[in-house]
């Protein structure tokens, strides 16, 4: 999955419904509201609650601020 993929439009979260962040290389979907990462497996984000996995603050930081350094308008 890369930034430009259409998908990235219209995937949510499935627990707050809200927008992800895609963040490479880790291949990774990211809801900072909720503090929740999904992985992409072969492509396929795997958006089920239970493959969700709560981030540390530590890491949350690190992640907002790079997201804040890709988008500048964060949702």
């Amino acid at each position: 999955m890369n930034p430009d993929d259409p998908l990235l439009k219209i995937l949510a979260c499935p627990l707050d419904k809200g927008t992800l962040h895609l963040l490479s290389p880790e291949n990774i979907l990211y809801n900072p509201r909720l503090r929740r990462r999904y992985p992409i497996i072969d492509g396929i984000p795997q958006l089920l609650p239970s493959s969700g996995e709560q981030v540390p603050d530590e890491e949350h930081e690190s992640l907002l601020k790079r997201i804040e350094a890709t988008e500048p308008e964060l949702s």
